[in-house]
């Protein structure tokens, strides 16, 4: 986020406030990553404690979802603080990316200035929001809810005194100061043009949500800024609702107990990769492939689907697959593009698997059942995974394996044997859910259970010195991810208030060729959004106002759940916009430019896929019983 210093040795009253400052942005940053980390372990005990008190001793204990509401909002905030110092907020930056040095250290200093002026412009109402809490009593507790919703203003807080460290660290104060005077013009455009404004009615959303969020996330600001700003403005000039509005949509967004299952679900992803679980996976799928033409392609496929279904993070996935098997896929002669080209695209072919994170977003925000949607989520995936190694067989049915040895039936049995309790867990998890022994929430607990059991005992890898940076680092993704929803909630009610939804629609409702037609639009639509906003983001922001729509014009919620997470993982995954294909580049460490010609085929196999899933609902629906 901030510049680095030169490598000139600057003069001493700079070294000495740069090393001040540098103290102090340490100390802050051990101040909230310790409580954030205890914060993720208390939510474990908490959730876990509710099961076995629930199942194993019938004496539900009233009070765990309380305490575990209270502590999740602490959770988000304090994560979201630990995100915004580490630099780790979900933002676009391919646009940035290919600015000159100069103009990039420029939008470098515009992207912490609009969190600075974000995080400022809710700090008060914050306050005020958990002041009013302070009358309001919890029913289990009974407590006050001021002890809850403090977390926003102690969140805000410490975010803008981040901020504030980052422009006095950097290393061209003149660069901090055209940010800052940029961002003062544009405050005082709004207010002149305040009475103008006014009188524009529905054209305020073009402006403020289409050109104004549009400018802010291609140069860079954090999506949960460019969310929250907009919609500030637009409430703000163009309105009379309080400023307040935004901090009870954003404490709504973020409330919902379903996506406590978000933090949860990623430390148990940090966890299989840790104890060796999906290592042990992906060499028994090599021990069954590995002497096929193209067969570790089938193998990465294959085990992408299998970590998929335990971690729900698809950065977990892809760190916990990738540095497996690219090393031997290198030896056997495969291109560094055609690798991560099909790493990203199994991102994308993913996305549908439980316990998958954009599931449990959607399921939060549109009410749809958790539970249909993990028992959905398993055969769309599996078709886009059969339309990819059919790619793969194509480019690889010449190729040379004369070098390679086959498998025994002794070494594939003796794999199988050793990947066992990790190809049981998905089962676990499906399990625990189907039978009612713990909800889709509280099912992660026991996923995390049995991974430390399995890595302890069984696979004897479990390296203690990795678990603080894992609570911190599933700490700061949830609290990106959680912010995100918290600011497009505030968005879309928003949106839903100018009279916007409803005009949507009619519009959709009138699309020709009824349901078939309504499902193409809505997957172009996504692909879109993906490649734009990220896949929670554009999930939260345009899942309530579309699937109401989706049920009125006959297609049924699963279903449209499937086609709108596939679309948009197209979209998240495909360059030159979708961030995920970046991501799968910096895990395998391979050039973007490597992979830009090999994906084209592996996007087309998934939208050959997607087409199938679209014109076939049983794929979706056909096990909901």
């Amino acid at each position: 986020m901030h510049l680095e210093l030169a490598t000139d040795a600057p003069p001493l009253p700079a070294t000495g406030r740069q090393a001040v400052l540098k103290t102090l942005d340490d100390l802050l940053g051990r101040l909230i990553e310790i409580p954030a980390a205890l914060l993720v372990v208390a939510e474990v005990v908490v959730l876990l404690g509710g099961v076995v008190s629930r199942y194993v001793f019938h004496a539900p204990i009233v009070w765990s979802d309380e305490l575990a509401s209270i502590l999740f909002l602490w959770l988000a905030m304090l994560g979201a603080v630990v995100a915004y110092r580490r630099g780790e907020h979900m933002r676009m930056t391919a646009l940035v990316s290919l600015a000159s040095p100069r103009t990039r250290a420029f939008l470098d200093a515009v992207s912490l200035t609009a969190g600075l002026v974000f995080v400022t412009l809710l700090l008060h109402p914050a306050y005020e929001f958990a002041a009013e809490e302070i009358f309001v009593q919890t029913p289990a507790l009974e407590i006050t809810n001021a002890w809850r919703a403090a977390a926003l203003p102690v969140g805000f807080g410490l975010m803008f005194v981040i901020s504030v460290l980052r422009l006095l660290e950097s290393g061209d104060w003149r660069v901090a100061a055209a940010a800052l005077v940029v961002a003062a013009l544009v405050a005082v455009a709004l207010i002149l043009l305040e009475p103008v404004l006014r009188t524009l009615g529905n054209w305020n959303l073009l402006l403020f949500f289409v050109i104004g969020v549009g400018a802010l996330v291609f140069s860079g600001v954090p999506i949960a800024f460019a969310f929250g700003l907009a919609t500030f403005a637009y409430l703000v000039f163009t309105t009379r609702a309080p400023s307040m509005v935004v901090v009870g949509r954003m404490d709504e967004g973020m409330s919902h107990l379903i996506l406590l299952a978000v933090p949860l679900f990623v430390f148990l992803g940090l966890l299989i990769e840790m104890t060796g679980m999906a290592k042990a996976m992906v060499g028994f799928l090599a021990s069954l492939l590995g002497h096929v033409r193209g067969g570790l392609h089938y193998v990465l496929v294959g085990a992408m689907y299998l970590v998929s279904g335990i971690s729900g993070s698809k950065a977990a996935d892809m760190a916990a697959v990738a540095p497996v098997l690219f090393p031997e896929m290198k030896a056997r002669g495969a291109k560094e593009g055609d690798l991560v080209a099909l790493l990203s695209a199994t991102g994308a072919q993913t996305e549908t698997i439980p316990p998958s994170l954009v599931l449990i977003t959607i399921g939060s925000v549109t009410g749809v059942s958790i539970t249909a949607l993990f028992t959905g989520g398993l055969l769309p995936g599996l078709v886009l995974g059969i339309t990819l190694c059919a790619l793969v067989w194509w480019r690889y049915r010449n190729e040379d394996l004369s070098h390679v040895k086959r498998a025994t039936g002794a070494e594939i049995g003796k794999a199988l044997v050793i990947a066992f309790p990790a190809l049981a867990l998905p089962f676990v998890i499906r399990a625990a859910v189907v039978e009612g022994v713990a909800t889709a929430t509280e099912v992660s607990t026991i996923g995390i259970v049995y991974a430390i059991f399995a890595g302890l005992l069984i696979y004897r890898q479990f390296d203690l010195k990795r678990v603080y940076p894992m609570l911190v680092s599933t700490a700061s993704l949830s609290g990106a991810i959680l912010l995100i929803i918290g600011a497009a909630t505030g968005m879309a009610w928003a949106l839903t208030q100018s009279g916007f939804s409803q005009s949507l629609a009619v519009m959709m409702k009138g699309l020709p060729g009824g349901p078939l037609g309504f499902l193409i639009v809505s997957a172009v639509a996504f692909v879109i959004l993906g490649s734009v906003l990220e896949g929670i983001p554009a999930i939260v922001l345009f899942g309530p106002l579309l699937f109401p729509i989706a049920r009125q014009v006959g297609v049924h919620e699963v279903h449209y759940a499937m086609v709108v997470i596939l679309a948009m993982g197209v979209g998240l995954f495909a360059p030159p916009f979708g961030v995920g294909y970046y991501a799968a580049c910096a895990i395998s460490r391979i050039h973007p430019d490597e992979g830009i010609r090999p994906i084209v085929g592996y996007i087309v196999a998934l939208l050959v896929g997607l087409a199938v899933v679209i014109a076939v609902p049983w794929i979706s629906i056909g096990f909901l019983g």
